[in-house]
């Protein structure tokens, strides 16, 4: 799958595994040669034979199950991965959804947006190139539209998206103060 070739490389904890992996498979070879080896020239099995037999059969299989769990590990993480793109993207259409029948400017919606992202005023007005004053002439334009009134009750309409469904169904318009 294009998904374990992508996440495995040699400085995530993956490829540490995946190297990990692929040294006990060579020392596991090098094992089992040397096991057969002792057998051809003994011509029999002796019991330190035996234990050199199976503890090596015993380090193939756990190599095995390390693939395999290393496998599984990047299949999780990659629908996981997948399951947050498709949820930040679904946060972002709202977002536009909303802002657009809140009827926000462009800069408004900017603004928003920074805010709804946890960004405080004066790194809002950093980020944006603009002064605080007008960043918070911008929040006051966008509480009023939302009709929330401040920070909190602007996110907690978006969280509440996210746990109940979507803000058209059923959903009263918050009124600043309540």
């Amino acid at each position: 799958m294009a998904m374990a070739s992508e996440r495995v490389s040699l400085w995530t904890r993956e490829g540490a595994l995946a190297a990990l992996i692929l040294f006990q498979a060579i020392c596991a070879s090098f094992f089992l040669v040397d096991v057969l080896e002792d057998i051809r020239d003994t011509g029999h099995f002796s019991v330190l034979l035996n234990v050199e037999l199976f503890a090596n059969l015993g380090l193939m299989g756990a190599i095995v199950v390390e693939a395999r769990v290393l496998w599984a590990m990047l299949r999780r993480q990659a629908m996981s991965d997948r399951a947050l793109s498709a949820a930040q993207g679904a946060m972002a259409e709202l977002m536009e959804s909303q802002f657009r029948s809140w009827g926000l400017t462009t800069s408004e919606a900017d603004v928003a947006s920074f805010t709804i992202k946890g960004f405080s005023i004066a790194e809002t007005a950093e980020l944006r190139g603009s002064s605080e004053a007008t960043v918070k002439s911008h929040l006051n334009a966008v509480y009023r539209k939302a009709g929330v009134s401040g920070r909190a009750q602007l996110v907690s309409v978006f969280v509440e998206e996210l746990f109940e469904g979507p803000i058209g169904r059923g959903a009263k318009p918050q009124q600043p103060g309540v």
